[in-house]
């Protein structure tokens, strides 16, 4: 496995010169947050700015007519500290994130390209913005994985090592030639279903120096 040419393929997706179907919405509003961005910014610079950046987008979701307005709140089933769960159908959950894990709306939507390129079976398909009580939610849609299988962790662990990952520390990976983060994989966030993981809620970062290396 050539680890550099899938940082070039991933390079690309971020940057929105290459992608999937159902990441063209995302690339575009990802473009539109960098933009305005200063190069390099810090994480701190990006949480000053964060603000700033919800301002934006609530504009360009009036402009683009990309908030979400058939939200059901009788089909909310569950929330954690960063979004907001409702079932939509037999097979799909409908999620609303407010992106405070991150330090930047721009992050978040890298987050959404990087999940959709490593976990195709579980992508994130954007659906649009929702607003309320002041608060900014991105909208995503996701296949509802069925199980009543416990994950066991250390099968988690032996998948990321054999692609490349290393562990860092209780459920939080590195990819030392990506530059790419992954963090909070317990097994509520990875589920079971006859054997095979299912990585339904990811909290990927990158490290700008490594990932954007031979380009910046």
């Amino acid at each position: 496995m050539n680890f550099n040419i899938i940082r070039n393929e991933l390079q690309n997706i971020l940057s929105g010169t290459s992608s999937y179907s159902y990441d063209a919405v995302i690339q575009t509003i990802a473009r539109y947050l960098r933009r305005s961005e200063r190069a390099s910014p810090t994480a701190e610079e990006k949480h000053e700015n964060k603000p700033k950046e919800t301002a934006k987008l609530i504009e360009y979701a009036k402009k683009h007519n990309l908030f979400y307005e058939v939200l059901n709140e009788d089909d909310y089933i569950s929330e954690g500290a960063e979004q907001k769960v409702f079932i939509s159908g037999d097979d799909a959950v409908i999620k609303l994130n407010d992106a405070i894990y991150y330090a930047s709306w721009k992050d978040y939507f890298h987050n959404l390209l990087l999940h959709n390129y490593f976990f195709s079976d579980t992508a994130y398909s954007f659906l649009g913005f929702y607003l309320k009580e002041d608060v900014l939610y991105a909208v995503v849609k996701q296949n509802f994985i069925k199980t009543e299988e416990q994950t066991d962790l250390a099968n988690v662990r032996k998948f990321l090592v054999a692609n490349g990952f290393e562990n860092t520390k209780n459920h939080d990976y590195y990819h030392p030639v990506l530059g790419i983060i992954l963090e909070d994989l317990h097994d509520e966030n990875v589920l079971t279903n006859n054997g095979v993981l299912y990585f339904i809620d990811t909290v990927f970062y990158i490290n700008s120096e490594v990932f954007w290396k031979d380009i910046e």
